[in-house]
């Protein structure tokens, strides 16, 4: 008789999944889509969840569905050479060519900066980039864990302290939503589905996938059919929490125009929210989801890196590729 996982299983890996897509990205590009699209902002965040969302839940199941062991294993369907070179350059693309070291960079800027002064930025930088890679480092050296560390303990406390954040949102708005701006006019459908590709997450979906459903085949479930249902469930969690998530710190956005004016990004947003609701509190709250959203990114963009590099290039061991792209 096949194992069929409980709904505490699926609901930690989707907690794991949801971590893992909830990147720096997710939380500005949301934010600043809302001030900009203003009264478009329904329109817009529809096209947004179409690609931000959709994309990355269908990239999902594609990965369940193959039965695969792994993307190269399914790109190889067209060819073995197509199969590394696509692979190696996705993975280096939403790794450390640029999403890894991004994650570090917005998390100082945005978390850290604000309570540090001008004269200490550089030194501080240096430090925190220490500290925040050193941590990526310790929490990917052991995979197995991942879900017990990120699933289990980074995620819940994201959700909260974002949830605190947009129920002060929706109780007490900023302010009136302001008419849109610029491609927002006349495009907001448009605009809000470029916007969600931006994030990434549909070329992530394909690497995440490999990471849910070695967890759930960790947890003893080796049945093809019930691999894609359990990662179907686990896909529908993450994705429920995304996409409310990003619902709601859109119409934050959207409602801080009148307060703040526009931003060219959505960190001064995000910022300027919990300084406006909760004082200097609210600085620290945003510090915190910050570090726990691009923590929790960059923990599983070393560990998938990691991973496939190890499979093509087996006499280099795992440990060695997670110190190298951390």
């Amino acid at each position: 008789m096949q194992k069929k996982l409980s709904f505490s299983s699926y609901l930690a890996i989707g907690l794991m999944l949801f971590a893992l897509f909830f990147g720096a990205g997710n939380l500005i590009f949301p934010a600043q889509l809302g001030q900009y699209a203003g009264t478009n902002m329904w329109l817009a965040i529809i096209g947004f969840l179409v690609t931000g969302v959709g994309l990355p839940f269908l990239g999902i199941l594609a990965m369940g569905f193959s039965g695969s062991q792994n993307l190269q294993q399914l790109a190889s369907r067209i060819h073995p050479v197509y199969a590394v070179v696509f692979t190696s350059l996705l993975y280096l693309t939403i790794g450390p060519f640029f999403a890894a070291p991004r994650t570090g960079a917005v998390a100082f800027d945005i978390g850290i900066s604000p309570f540090i002064s001008e004269e200490y930025i550089q030194s501080a930088s240096i430090i925190f980039t220490l500290l925040f890679f050193g941590l990526t480092l310790w929490l990917s050296l052991n995979p197995a864990k991942i879900v017990d560390r990120v699933g289990k303990i980074l995620s819940p406390a994201l959700i909260v302290l974002l949830l605190a954040l947009l129920v002060l949102v929706i109780v007490k708005p900023m302010g009136v939503i302001q008419p849109p701006q610029g491609d927002y006019t006349s495009g907001a459908l448009i605009k809000g589905v470029m916007e969600g590709y931006n994030t990434m997450d549909a070329l992530a979906s394909l690497v995440f996938g490999i990471i849910v459903i070695n967890a759930i085949r960790s947890m003893g479930v080796t049945n093809k059919r019930e691999i894609l249902k359990a990662t179907a469930k686990a896909g529908a969690v993450a994705t429920t929490f995304l996409a409310i998530i990003y619902v709601g710190i859109a119409y934050l956005g959207a409602t801080s125009t009148e307060l703040f004016g526009l931003f060219d990004t959505g960190g001064p947003v995000l910022s300027g929210a919990s300084s406006h609701y909760l004082g200097t509190f609210g600085l620290v709250m945003l510090a915190v989801v910050i570090l726990l959203a691009c923590l929790t990114t960059s923990i599983g963009l070393v560990t998938a890196c990691a991973e496939y590099f190890n499979t093509i290039m087996p006499k280099i061991s795992y440990k060695v590729f997670v110190i190298f792209f951390s």
